[in-house]
């Protein structure tokens, strides 16, 4: 019988090359889509730049590139500037804008999600103030932030820096007006508020902040939590600020502090409240205020200072308004008469005496098992009253 001899089945070699194949398709076909993508982002960025022209912010870019292929989208900004017209109460639109300066932006979207857009900023920032002889140096190690709901309204947006500082640079003098070791600022629209009038909720972050040449009570190191909500708006659309100050103001808006945290030391307090604003743009309301460590407040508040000795007006009318300087002179001029020394003496017992009247404020309290006291801090078209003690006055806003 002859044997039987089967030919070798013959395989379609075609097959093997359909994965590589489509391999190379979506390979173009993704390639072709970035391409795309990258070309839109001067588009994109230039009619985000007009819209945030009208709203009195310029943004203005030495030169600008992409990058990122394949997945991301990397804008790199060199030479980035931006000037602020309008932003500031008394602030026209014909005056000389505020500028800052700074090498590099770096903008990462990544391609199937362009609505999260982070970016990194290199430092030093230089500022320039509508044409003073002084400028001003922003400096930081770490810089970065992130925005989401990009091209349309955003929905949550942050920033953060890690060791900024601010100096006046005036010639050859340079003095810090202000310092931390972390700074964190998020912002996010609250579920729940209608589209014609949102509410941002924000919170504010900063880790061993120092605010010098301002008030005594900012130069010593301080840590801050400050939870707020903000209403009274109408809509998101670009706008300058003190604009849109006028319209939380007239839409009988306001600024809810939630829930809010600043320790300096060994002093706590702690605060809840809700201000808004006066017509002509001050701060206006009421934070109840618990504070553990009154007394070591009361040195920064210069209020002892009113009978340790003779002090200009000016201060006595930040801290005691009403009190004439010349009285208080000759109160103590008439006792040092009556029974010499006696005027020293009350001047040296001046902080007890004011630390005992600060007591009587408000009313005890617990704060983080410590003893403390609880009592309002007001606004008053600006002025801020600690009891019947003026500390501070705040600018107008618009």
């Amino acid at each position: 019988m002859p044997a039987t001899v089967l030919a070798p089945r013959r395989h379609a070699r075609w097959r093997i090359f359909i994965a590589p194949a489509l391999l190379l398709v979506v390979a173009i076909a993704w390639s072709a889509f970035w391409f795309y993508a990258a070309s839109q982002v001067d588009v994109v960025a230039d009619a985000w730049r007009a819209q945030e022209a009208k709203a009195g912010r310029v943004y203005d870019c030495g030169k600008r590139s992409v990058g990122g292929f394949p997945f991301r989208l990397e804008v790199r900004c060199d030479d980035a500037s931006v000037s602020l017209i309008s932003q500031t109460a008394g602030q026209t639109a014909t005056a000389v804008p505020i500028t800052a300066r700074l090498g590099q932006i770096l903008v990462v979207a990544q391609v199937y999600d362009p609505k999260l857009v982070i970016a990194e900023f290199t430092a030093p920032a230089a500022i320039s103030d509508r044409g003073s002889t002084a400028s001003y140096m922003a400096n930081w190690s770490k810089g970065r932030s992130s925005v989401v709901g990009l091209p349309g309204v955003p929905q949550r947006a942050s920033i953060v820096f890690d060791d900024p500082t601010l100096d006046r640079v005036d010639g050859a003098t340079r003095a810090t007006l202000a310092s931390a070791k972390h700074v964190e600022l998020h912002g996010r629209l609250a579920e729940g508020a209608p589209p014609d009038r949102p509410v941002i909720e924000a919170v504010l972050e900063i880790a061993s902040g120092q605010i010098l040449e301002q008030h005594p009570l900012l130069a010593v190191p301080f840590e801050a939590d400050i939870h707020t909500m903000v209403s009274g708006l109408k809509d998101l659309s670009p706008r300058p600020w003190p604009e849109r100050f006028r319209m939380i103001q007239a839409a009988g808006g306001h600024l809810d502090i939630v829930q809010s945290r600043v320790q300096q030391g060994e002093v706590i307090a702690v605060a809840t409240g809700t201000l808004g604003l006066s017509p002509s743009g001050c701060l206006d309301g009421e934070l109840q205020m618990t504070v553990a460590g009154l007394e070591k407040v009361v040195p920064a508040l210069g209020i002892d200072k009113v009978l340790e000795q003779g002090v200009p007006q000016s201060t006595l009318d930040r801290v005691a308004p009403g009190v004439k300087s010349q009285d208080i002179n000759k109160l103590m001029g008439a006792l040092d008469r009556a029974i010499p020394g006696l005027g020293n003496v009350v001047r040296q017992n001046a902080t007890i005496g004011v630390a005992a009247g600060l007591n009587a404020l408000g009313k005890e309290a617990t704060l983080e098992g410590r003893k403390a006291r609880a009592f309002p801090l007001r606004f008053a078209d600006g002025a801020v009253y600690f009891g019947p003690f003026k500390v501070a006055q705040i600018p107008p806003l618009f």
